[in-house]
C-alpha cells in the first residue's frame, strides 16, 4: 500500500507512520511543524534516509496550492488525514484560524485527492465533540451529531465535505471518531492531554491543575489502538465507508484519571482546583459497535496499562540528556 499521511509528525501521525513501515507499506509524510514534532520522525528517517521509496517527509502546510503536486507525485492508494488544529481553546478566541485549518485545510486535501484519482482517504474525526452534550452514554453513529463549539462545527464540517466528495467523484471515504487519544508523544505542555499535561506536573514536582469538581468524564482511547483503526480503515474493502466511532465505551473521571497516573507514579500529590473552562463537556463515552463489527476493530489496551505506558515514556521524555547534565 503506497499511503499518505497528513500530521504526520504529531502523536498518532507519527505513530500511524512507523506502524506502516514496520507493515512494509510505503510513506509519504506531510506535516507544517507548527504543533508536530519532527523528532517524532527520527527513527523514520534515520532508517529510510536512503530509500525515498520506503519513505518521504516533506515540510508543507496542507493549505498551500502545491498540495496537489505532491499528492500526485506520491500517487497514494489511501490518504490519512491527521493535520488539524485540535485546540479547543484556540478555536474560541480565533475560529476563523480553527476553520482555516480545518475545514478550508480539509477542503484542500480532498481537491488534491480528486485530481490525483485517489480512490480511499480516512479522516481523523471528532467522537468526543460530534454529539455534543447527549443524554445517553455511550453514543453510537445513530446519535444526531450537535456541534457546540468552533472546533466541533469545524471537524464535523470536514467530515461532511468528505462524504461531498465521495458521492461527487466516487472517492471511499472513512471517517473515524476519535474518543479522547493518549499515549507515548503526546504534547505534555499542550491541554488536550490531560494524561501526559498531569503525569509531567507530577514527573516535575508541580501542582496538577483540575478545572471544575473533577467529575468530567471522558473516554480515553490508546494510541496504540487507534492507529490499529486508521490502518483496518486503510485496508478495509472499498465498498466500505461511513463514520465509525473509535472509543473504549467507557467513562473515567477527570479524579479518576489523576489517581491512576499518581498510582502508576507513586506520587502522593494532589492536584489544584480551577474554574470550569468555557466549551468544555460534562461527559463523552463512544459505542464502536459498528467498528468491531465492520473493521474488526476493538481496542486492546485498558486504562491502567495505557497510563503505564504513557507514564514510562515521560519518564524517558523528560529525562535529562547528557549535554543537558553537562551544562547543569
Amino acid at each position: 500500500m503506497r499511503a499518505l499521511v497528513t500530521g504526520a509528525a504529531g502523536f498518532i501521525g507519527s505513530t500511524l507512520v512507523d506502524r506502516l513501515l514496520n507493515e512494509g507499506h510505503q510513506v509519504v509524510g506531510i506535516d507544517n511543524l507548527s504543533t508536530g514534532v519532527l523528532a517524532n520522525l527520527d527513527a523514520a528517517r534515520s532508517q529510510y534516509r536512503l530509500d525515498r521509496r520506503r519513505f518521504t517527509f516533506v515540510q508543507s502546510d496542507i493549505q498551500i496550492p502545491e498540495l496537489s503536486d505532491i499528492v500526485a507525485g506520491s500517487n497514494p492508494d489511501v490518504i490519512f488525514h491527521l493535520a488539524a488544529q485540535v485546540n479547543l481553546r484556540a478555536s474560541l478566541t480565533d475560529p476563523q484560524f480553527d476553520a482555516r485549518n480545518n475545514v478550508l485545510g480539509t477542503i484542500n486535501v480532498l481537491e488534491a485527492a480528486r485530481q490525483a484519482d485517489v480512490k480511499r482517504i480516512v479522516y481523523a474525526a471528532s467522537g468526543g465533540s460530534r454529539y455534543g452534550a447527549p443524554e445517553c452514554l455511550p453514543v453510537d453513529e445513530t446519535v444526531r451529531t450537535d456541534p457546540i463549539s468552533p472546533y466541533a462545527v469545524a471537524k464535523l464540517a470536514g467530515e461532511m465535505y468528505i462524504r461531498a466528495y465521495a458521492e461527487m467523484y466516487g472517492l471511499s471515504q472513512i471517517c473515524l471518531a476519535l474518543a479522547n487519544v493518549y499515549g507515548p508523544r503526546q504534547n505534555p505542555h499542550g491541554e488536550a492531554g490531560v494524561i501526559t499535561v498531569f503525569g509531567r506536573a507530577m514527573l516535575t514536582d508541580s501542582l496538577a491543575t483540575i478545572y471544575g469538581d473533577g467529575t468530567a468524564s471522558r473516554d480515553y482511547v490508546y494510541v496504540d489502538d487507534v492507529v490499529d483503526a486508521f490502518v483496518r480503515a486503510g485496508e478495509a474493502p472499498h465498498g466500505t465507508v461511513g463514520t465509525y466511532n473509535i472509543g473504549t465505551g467507557h467513562q473515567a473521571t477527570v479524579v479518576e484519571v489523576h489517581r491512576l497516573i499518581a498510582d502508576a507514579l507513586g506520587s502522593l500529590a494532589s492536584p489544584s482546583h480551577a474554574p470550569s473552562k468555557d466549551g468544555e463537556l460534562q461527559a463523552i463515552a463512544l459505542d464502536a459497535t459498528k467498528a468491531q463489527r465492520e473493521l474488526g476493530w476493538v481496542p486492546r489496551v485498558d486504562l491502567v496499562d495505557g497510563i503505564a505506558r504513557t507514564v514510562e515514556w515521560l519518564q524517558d521524555a523528560l529525562a535529562p540528556r547528557p549535554a543537558e547534565l553537562v551544562g547543569a
